[in-house]
């Protein structure tokens, strides 16, 4: 996919939490013809980082396998149960409180662990964005009911990390194949291997393969 000679980046030329945007796409053009053809097609979307790490993560557990709707609606309730929504009241409202929402015992179980961490201080959020990649995901790791996925989701999305590749993503397989493998089947070593001309921007790359897919950028 790289033409001979094509140099990426240099690393250090962006600090955790920023994402050169522009930088990113001349790279990515420059490198790989379909990246060239999705950045065209859909050049105006820009990620943006939103929320607080606490309530990112809380979401994410939540939202894990139901549908949107159903999320938004156990969401819904949770914060109208405990609008102050900090570690300290989620686990002041406890094990009944939550369930009260609409969450699964076992989710109780991953929001309040996820408090209990936060509260007890057993995760530094204040220096995840000094942080190196596998640093944040070690600690996020460490919380029931938070796996790869999530922690990719949350250093893409929440912290802005410009170089991190979910292999374990549905959507970015998918999109892959379809956009380099007329939809042939594909693996996650192939993924790499097509995204390894993206680096230092497999963020952003991985962004685009999600355009592909829907046009419309996801909110985390």
């Amino acid at each position: 996919m790289s033409p001979r000679g094509a140099r990426a980046p240099a690393r250090q030329a962006v600090l955790p939490g920023q994402i050169d945007w522009d930088g990113a796409c001349a790279h990515l053009q420059r490198v790989d013809r379909v990246m060239r053809k999705l950045i065209k097609a859909h050049g105006s979307a820009r990620l943006q980082s939103r929320g607080d790490a606490f309530q990112t993560l809380a979401r994410s557990i939540v939202g894990q396998q139901i549908s949107v709707k159903a999320a938004q609606s156990v969401w819904d309730r949770l914060v109208g149960a405990v609008p102050d929504m900090v570690p300290a009241a989620v686990l002041d409202a406890g094990e009944d409180g939550l369930r009260g929402c609409g969450l699964s015992g076992r989710k109780v179980q991953y929001v309040l662990d996820l408090a209990g961490k936060f509260h007890a201080g057993e995760v530094h959020p204040e220096a995840w964005q000094s942080m190196p990649d596998d640093a944040v995901a070690a600690e996020l790791l460490s919380i029931r009911g938070i796996g790869r996925w999530t922690a990719d989701m949350f250093l893409i999305f929440h912290l802005m990390r410009p170089d991190v590749l979910p292999l374990g993503d549905l959507g970015l397989i998918k999109g892959v194949s379809q956009t380099y493998f007329a939809g042939e089947p594909v693996t996650q070593s192939e993924v790499r291997e097509v995204a390894a001309a993206w680096a230092p921007w497999r963020s952003v790359g991985t962004w685009y393969i999600w355009r592909s897919l829907d046009p419309l950028p996801v909110e985390y």
